[in-house]
């Protein structure tokens, strides 16, 4: 089974509700026992200063809890993009520079990430659940920089990452918001 453990997941047209709809999600694991990952594009009304309140300063613009996924909504978790190759203090690598941050450790010192977000749950698959999913056409597999995961206008992610392909799934982001509309 090849890996999609650092690689994004981008909703197709398929998916046509729910909490997936054109979400962008970095994987954090994915391996015979199933798959993890945060969607990157969902910011909520929530801001880190409200939960977590000492590592607000440490977050990138937009400021804001993300919804990670459907998966235990009441817990969090930190992604982090460190600034160099070392290891942060209380920094797990998941691919690259890119690695889950322990918010229950000490904070970070300024200048050991280029970004840092916080996500309000996760969202996961049952093994072969992911792989089914892929089969039917609902995602897209594609790589990811560490810009993703951090851009400051995490509303367009999903259109700015099928843009950047190579085939024609760029041309899905030409679909309008509501189809039934069109």
């Amino acid at each position: 089974m090849d890996t999609m453990r650092g690689r994004l997941l981008v909703a197709t047209p398929a998916i046509e509700s729910g909490p997936f709809l054109r979400s962008v999600v970095f994987m954090l694991d994915h391996d015979a026992d199933g798959a993890l990952g945060v969607i990157v594009n969902r910011p909520l009304d929530s801001d880190v200063d409200d939960v977590l309140p000492d590592w607000a300063r440490l977050v990138n613009a937009p400021v804001c809890l993300f919804d990670g996924g459907p998966v235990a909504m009441d817990s969090a978790l930190a992604l982090g993009v460190i600034a160099d190759v070392a290891p942060a203090t209380g920094w797990r690598q998941m691919a690259g520079r890119v690695g889950l941050v322990d918010l229950e450790g000490p904070l970070p010192r300024d200048g050991q990430f280029v970004g840092l977000r916080v996500f309000a749950g996760y969202a996961g698959w049952e093994p072969g659940q992911l792989e089914d999913e892929l089969a039917e056409g609902a995602w897209l597999c594609v790589d990811a920089l560490d810009a993703d995961l951090v851009s400051p206008q995490p509303e367009t992610l999903w259109r700015e990452v099928l843009r950047r392909q190579d085939d024609d799934v760029r041309f899905w982001t030409t679909f309008p918001d509501d189809p039934s509309t069109n």
